[in-house]
């Protein structure tokens, strides 16, 4: 894992950017989960670079674009998943270093964003994925996304209590939320080939207990290919490192740790010898395909590690949502200091 920290850091540029590959893409979601893999590493300085990148981006409505390249924007569609991660990134990255500063830093960009992610909260409680050119949201939720933004709402509330600054109308939109997760599959768009919406309602913790081990039972045969991984589409001979971590991510969640360690064993076919991680691999073909190693492959591969080890305090926020402290139970910047990944109630 020391060596995939080190080739994640190896892409990273000297202001702090942290792309896909050097000279790729960078898009906010993709980078913060990268910020947190170098947490994870011990790197803490980059991390907070990366953050601090992206934080000075931030547009005035709490929205990031959609891509950059070397610096601009590519792609300047608002869309709701990248106005939200920054919060588990920042809630991660102090229960890794318990840096108070970094928190004070990006708490304003943090409640920027996840103010603009319950304004585009839709009737039903799911949260549009993308912002009309008129700046309405538009009608279409995405359910792999809506549990990304579960997980980033409760680590926003749980930075809310360590700031001070209580919000509670997070606190009603991550419940709404979390309802209309487990109960009503109408109010997302139908992408039900696609793995994500499989195993991520499972992995931010919305859906819990006996529901998440039926959930990852029904759609095992259908996603996992035996010793290769996950497929990221079902009717595709395609699996990919991430979707493979992130279902073992998924499995820590619901108890079944052993199930976990062999998925990620079982993508260790695409570790390349730098410690980088080749994104995915078309079995039929036995061809990796695309030809490219992204450090947020990487960093789901260090992140699936350290949830199994429990190596790191921030292995918390994968390992066991229901960690997150409840509202008003985080000491605050001043007070009693709080031991790093054990918030004092």
């Amino acid at each position: 894992m020391r060596r995939t920290v080190a080739a994640i850091a190896a892409e990273q540029g000297r202001d702090g950017a942290l792309p896909w590959f050097r000279g790729g893409q960078l898009d906010p979601w993709d980078s913060i989960e990268a910020a947190m893999a170098l947490d994870v590493g011990g790197e803490h300085e980059r991390a907070a670079a990366a953050y601090r990148w992206l934080a000075a981006r931030q547009r005035t409505d709490g929205s990031w674009a959609a891509e950059y390249r070397d610096g601009a924007e590519t792609q300047p569609a608002v869309e709701s998943n990248h106005a939200g991660y920054l919060a588990v990134g920042t809630w991660h990255s102090w229960l890794a270093s318990g840096d108070e500063r970094l928190v004070t830093e990006l708490w304003p960009a943090v409640r920027r964003g996840l103010d603009l992610v319950v304004c585009m909260q839709l009737a039903g409680g799911a949260v549009s994925w993308a912002l009309r050119p008129d700046g309405t949201p538009d009608d279409t939720a995405l359910l792999t996304g809506n549990a990304s933004l579960f997980q980033a709402l409760r680590c926003g509330v749980a930075l809310a209590g360590l700031t001070g600054e209580p919000q509670p109308d997070w606190e009603l939109a991550v419940t709404d939320l979390g309802t209309a997760l487990r109960t009503d599959p109408s109010a997302f768009a139908d992408r039900s080939r696609y793995s994500m919406d499989w195993y991520y309602p499972v992995l931010a913790g919305a859906v819990t207990g006996e529901p998440a081990g039926a959930r990852l039972a029904a759609g095992w045969d259908r996603f996992v290919v035996p010793g290769l991984g996950a497929r990221c589409v079902a009717d595709h001979p395609w699996v990919t490192g991430a979707e493979t971590c992130e279902l073992a991510l998924a499995l820590v969640v619901a108890g079944q740790h052993d199930a976990a360690l062999e998925q990620v064993a079982a993508m260790q076919h695409l570790r390349h010898d730098d410690g980088s991680y080749w994104t995915g691999l078309v079995y039929a073909d036995d061809a990796r395909w695309p030809v490219e190693r992204p450090t947020w492959t990487a960093a789901a591969v260090v992140l699936a590690a350290d949830a199994l080890a429990q190596a790191t305090p921030a292995a918390e926020v994968f390992a066991d949502p229901s960690a997150l402290p409840a509202p008003g139970t985080v000491d605050a910047p001043g007070s009693a200091t709080p031991v790093p990944g054990r918030v004092q109630p």
